[in-house]
């Protein structure tokens, strides 16, 4: 499962989770806004968009669709 840390009206979030759409990865995805939550909001206030897989990974904006694939690859047993 991986987790893309967004807040509702960041049109870079909407751009990353474009991206994970487009990498066919939203079925083994979830959004968390990071306002849900004050230890979320602290750890990424000015990062989002970020994306976290199972291991702990991240993955910070910007990020292209390759680099996307790349990460994932690096470590696919986290997108199931």
């Amino acid at each position: 499962m991986l987790t893309l840390f967004h807040t509702d009206g960041c049109h870079l979030c909407e751009q990353a989770w474009t991206l994970v759409e487009q990498a066919g990865l939203a079925a083994h995805s979830r959004r968390c806004d990071i306002l849900d939550d004050d230890e979320w909001l602290a750890a990424y206030r000015v990062r989002i968009p970020v994306l976290r897989d199972e291991a702990g990974r991240e993955l910070g904006w910007p990020f292209t669709l390759a680099e996307l694939n790349a990460w994932v690859a690096a470590n696919p047993d986290q997108t199931t």
